[in-house]
């Protein structure tokens, strides 16, 4: 439930607060005092486009906030708790913050529990949170699914069992579609692809290369081919290093190790230099045994160097196609094995979609059957209600019919007729007068019957769904007199289970309402400006008399203004 707006600076409400609450709030105002800024601002709440002609003038920015409170454990209420922690808000004790800026340059700023969102984010949220109808919003009604929709909503269980059942097998029967039309069309495709993919592997594994094979051949390759050469290197440094002429690097760190151990005892620093000549002496020894050792073992193969560079050819081959390295060919060999099973399992891949298809087409036939024998029972009873309730809108005569037709097909199994929600087309028709043919809403209702038919409807589905907030921007335009009152009975009604704010020109409808605001309008000559008020008892007659003399201080006026309230006070109480 919505329990606070505040506007700023939009259009020539220079700063209005309303204190919202359950059951049914009217809001009135002369032409031109700013009535609906009350509904563009909640629509701008609602993600609607950020307008900057709505910036009032001389403000650098319209700024928006409301007050929801968000209780129960009503699934609506999970889900709306859900998005705003998905968004990264917070609820503040079950009340949720939600604002919105528009700068005069156009741009927008919306925050929902306290953190900055998309205005999207505001825009899927308003669906759980209230549902606005204005003039233009007369024309949702018009299209077929909205009353599809609606038809749905008044079917309850009976239609959400069937149609749960069918949506998901109309998804995966369209998935299983697609793949076997992608399957059959790239036929060609995947033959070359498995030709390819074969003669790459087959190249592979006539080489069979090993996972770092060629980094160990080029090294054994280099050392090969210069066989001669490292033998004579490490010959000629073992012979520099461990000679037997003496004047070899052995003999004379041997020489100096032997004058400084004469003197170590007389110097600690001459010691520790004659320590270090000892352990040069001995790394020494070593590294002339390990060159001894080297050049015995290396020899010349001219035959294992041939193989060597053959095989290195051969694996450098394979480089140029498959990858830079032997490492990215095995990678690619194991990929392309694992691509050719797909491709090669395809024609059992296609039997066995082929066999899912004909299974889900006989269940989606079948459950759109029981979808369709759902939605004419609930036509029927949704047609008699809302016909029962335009008769009380000054429409005695009317009628309105539901039709549930199956959709046209040129396909003999009938599978082209199903649709997402299923193989049915909902179109409401209205026969505004006995012994007139029943013709399609948008053919047969004017803007006031319209109004009136979409009341009645929201009437009849007030008692299915869990909405809990309507607005209604001057739906009540092109209606007055008796059907004036009625409207205002209906939208009481409503709010029993819903919160309800209305907008009405109607005082006829203003008087039903359990909280009255009027937008007031001032002009110092240069400037117009207007704010909110909530009416106590007596405002609220001098409002009324307005709205029903088009003058203020008429005693005759104020007398019908009371009679009214007292009127629509007796017909709350008897409902």
């Amino acid at each position: 439930m919505w329990e606070q707006i505040r506007l700023a600076s939009i259009g020539v409400i220079d700063e209005a607060e309303l204190e919202l609450g359950a059951g049914f709030m009217v809001i009135t105002g002369e032409t031109g005092a700013g009535k609906t800024m009350v509904v563009t601002g909640l629509d701008l709440l609602c993600g609607g486009r950020a307008d900057p002609g709505l910036v009032r003038r001389g403000e650098d920015r319209s700024r928006i906030e409301a007050r929801v409170l968000v209780t129960g454990s009503s699934p609506r209420t999970r889900e709306v708790a859900d998005q705003v922690a998905e968004a990264g808000g917070e609820l503040d004790d079950q009340t949720l913050i939600i604002s919105r800026s528009v700068s005069a340059e156009g741009r927008s700023r919306a925050h929902l529990g306290g953190v900055a969102v998309p205005a999207g984010v505001l825009a899927r949220l308003s669906d759980l949170l209230v549902t606005v109808h204005g003039q233009s919003d007369q024309h949702r009604l018009l299209r077929p699914a909205a009353q599809r929709e609606a038809v749905d909503r008044f079917g309850g269980q009976q239609v959400a069992e069937p149609l749960d059942r069918y949506r998901p097998a109309y998804a995966r029967w369209r998935a299983v579609e697609a793949e076997l039309r992608d399957l059959r069309d790239r036929a060609e495709e995947r033959a070359r692809e498995l030709d390819r993919l074969r003669f790459g592997l087959e190249e592979i594994a006539g080489v069979d290369p090993q996972p770092g094979e060629d980094d160990e051949l080029r090294a054994e390759e280099q050392r090969l081919a210069h066989a001669d050469g490292l033998v004579t290197a490490t010959a000629q440094a073992h012979a520099d290093l461990a000679g037997n002429d003496g004047g070899d690097a052995t003999s004379l760190l041997a020489a100096a190790s032997r004058v400084l151990e004469t003197e170590r005892e007389h110097d600690p620093q001459v010691a520790e230099l004659a320590d270090r000549v000892a352990e040069l002496s001995y790394l020494l020894a070593d590294l002339a045994t390990d060159l001894a050792a080297y050049s015995t073992s290396v020899e010349a193969d001219p035959t294992r160097l041939g193989w060597i560079q053959e095989r290195r050819a051969a694996l450098t081959a394979l480089t140029r196609k498959y990858g830079s390295t032997i490492d990215e060919v095995v990678d690619w060999a194991k990929d392309a094995a694992a691509r050719l099973t797909d491709l090669e399992g395809a024609d059992d891949r296609i039997e066995r979609l082929e066999a899912e298809r004909d299974e889900l087409a006989e269940t989606l036939r079948t459950t759109a059957a029981e979808l369709t024998a759902a939605r004419t029972t609930a036509a029927e009873r949704l047609a008699a209600e809302v016909t029962a309730e335009v008769a009380e809108l000054a429409m005695p005569q009317a009628e309105v019919t539901i039709r549930v037709r199956s959709r046209a097909t040129d396909d003999a199994d009938g599978l082209d007729q199903l649709g997402p929600d299923g193989a049915d087309e909902v179109e409401f028709e209205l026969a505004a007068n006995p012994g007139a043919q029943a013709r399609p809403l948008a053919k047969a209702a004017s803007g006031g019957e319209l109004s009136r038919v979409m009341l009645a409807l929201e009437v009849a589905l007030a008692g299915t769904a869990d909405i809990p907030s309507f607005v209604f921007d001057e739906v009540d335009a092109g209606i007055g007199g008796t059907a004036a009152v009625e409207v205002g009975k209906r939208l009481a009604r409503l709010a029993r289970s819903a919160q309800v704010i209305a907008v009405t020109h109607l005082p006829q409808v203003a008087a039903f309402a359990d909280r009255h605001y009027r937008v007031v309008k001032s002009d110092d000559g240069s400037i117009t400006t207007s704010g909110v008020q909530q009416l106590d008892d007596d405002a609220r007659v001098r409002e009324l008399s307005r709205m029903l003399a088009g003058l203020e201080g008429s005693a005759t006026a104020e007398a019908h203004a009371r009679e009214l309230l007292e009127l629509a006070a007796a017909e709350r109480a008897s409902d």
